[in-house]
């Protein structure tokens, strides 16, 4: 639904040619640079009340401003809104001497069926005749020079179309599990970051949280693929294929290399759940030739390599995973087990890794280091994330048609119980599993021992080989 001027905060200071802010707005553009890039900022909003503040007084102490801010709230039912409305205007600080100038618009869209992707479509349309959109979630808040970061890095290649932040989570006012489930989600991030860091700091995701677009690239990625807008509604990983769209019409899309954020974490294994079934679930649909109406598949896009590797490695977890369990419950219910010492060898190498992603985090703290130096806290955050992983391909292959963002914002808000479905699902089969081994003979069990074991060691020395290929890797000085 089209705003009107009522719902557009800040709006009609640009209505009169005899407004003082104005005329002090082109007084400064006049006297930029002629080559100074100009940045408009778009912050896509629904229910961000708790956060909005926080966000916009992290843009506003920018060490180089953005040039102007649009706050774009749409389906609120909270106080974003009025919080927001607090920051309109103009804004002018004196950065080294330089006097720098922005202004804050908020714009309440009402309701808006496309959500999200609708919110930064709207934006699009007031920054287009910017050099850059910078992208930024309601949530995400900013170190004090992230925007001059991205600037820099932007400005210094125009073989470049977006560039994203590095991104955290802020661990402080988070106790008990919360924190649990916030230091897991810090180690994801971490190891993610790091890859893409050693891929050539080439992103596969420039994600929404905080990143930097070339508007030059948005409308080369709308032309390749006939859309009238960069985002669009029927993916449930807009950012994912946004990047993938940029890549393919001859952009790089990269990570910085200095510039940092840090993003909303999921505090409840529900609202975790909700988002990484959607993340996931959105990364298969990409990666499938054919399932979405508007694209023949890309599978093996260069921006993709690395999610059919992350695919096949939580796979592969859980193969070894539930392997491993099963069979030394078998042979323990016989007698038949034989403790061997190098079993031990994967978790050594596995505490190891995971200590490394810790040390390489700038802002690392002691759980962070604890979370991978105990193991048992890492390996109960893997089978949180083998949840998700199983729960994104069931609904995948079973062809439902879910409203993954609403199933989210639902989880968010503490309804649902779906994030119960994977562990329901694994007593069952533990259940069905331990029935039937029970009604084998002596005979049967020893022979499904003597061939699964083996098995299992090969793919258990295989996974172990890339751990420590892993760990001998350099980091080449990178912080994430």
């Amino acid at each position: 639904m089209a705003p009107t001027d009522s719902d557009l905060y800040g709006f009609d200071r640009l209505s009169s040619r005899e407004d003082p802010f104005e005329t002090s707005f082109m007084d400064e553009v006049d006297s930029m640079e002629a080559d100074r890039a100009t940045i408009g900022c778009i912050i896509p909003c629904y229910n961000e009340a708790e956060t909005i503040a926080d966000v916009l007084e992290a843009l506003l102490a920018q060490t180089r401003l953005p040039d102007i801010i649009h706050v774009i709230v749409n389906n609120t039912t909270d106080d974003t809104v009025a919080i927001a409305s607090e920051f309109a205007g103009p804004h002018m600080r004196s950065i080294k001497g330089v006097e720098q100038f922005t202004e804050v618009y908020v714009h309440d869209i009402g309701k808006n069926k496309d959500k999200k992707v609708g919110a930064l479509n709207y934006g699009y349309t007031l920054v287009e005749g910017c050099d850059y959109l910078l992208g930024v979630d309601g949530d995400t808040v900013a170190d004090p020079r992230a925007v001059e970061f991205l600037e820099q890095e932007i400005v210094s290649d125009t073989r470049i179309g977006g560039i994203s932040a590095i991104f955290s989570i802020d661990e402080r006012p988070y106790k008990g599990l919360a924190a649990f489930l916030i230091t897991g989600q810090r180690a994801q991030f971490a190891a993610f970051n790091m890859q893409n860091m050693l891929r050539g700091r080439n992103m596969a995701v420039l994600g929404g949280q905080f990143s930097i677009f070339a508007t030059k690239a948005l409308r080369r990625a709308m032309e390749d693929n006939n859309q009238s807008t960069p985002w669009v509604n029927d993916s449930e990983v807009e950012d994912s294929l946004l990047s993938l769209q940029i890549k393919s019409a001859g952009y790089l899309t990269k990570i910085s290399a200095q510039a940092r954020a840090d993003v909303g974490g999921m505090d409840t294994i529900r609202g975790l759940h909700g988002q990484q079934v959607k993340w996931n679930y959105g990364a298969i649909d990409l990666l499938w030739p054919g399932q979405r109406g508007d694209t023949k598949g890309q599978p093996f896009h260069p921006n993709l390599r690395m999610r059919w590797l992350e695919n096949f490695s939580m796979l592969m977890n859980a193969v070894t995973r539930l392997l491993f369990i099963t069979l030394l419950a078998a042979s323990l219910s016989f007698g038949a087990y034989v403790f061997y010492w190098y079993w031990i060898l994967p978790t050594f190498f596995a505490i190891a890794l995971n200590l490394k992603t810790a040390m390489s985090m700038k802002n690392r703290s002691s759980r962070d280091v604890l979370f991978a130096l105990l193991y048992v806290p890492a390996e109960l955050y893997m089978w949180v994330r083998l949840g998700h992983f199983f729960s994104a391909w069931t609904k995948f292959f079973s062809r439902q048609r879910v409203d993954n963002w609403a199933a989210q914002a639902k989880a968010e808000r503490g309804a649902g119980n779906s994030h119960l479905v994977p562990f329901i699902v694994l007593v069952l089969v533990v259940i069905a599993l331990m029935f039937g081994w029970f009604q084998l003979s002596v005979d049967w069990k020893s022979y499904i021992l003597a061939v699964v074991w083996p098995i299992l060691g090969v793919i258990t020395g295989v996974q172990t080989v890339g751990m420590v290929l892993k760990l001998f890797r350099r980091y080449r000085g990178y912080k994430v």
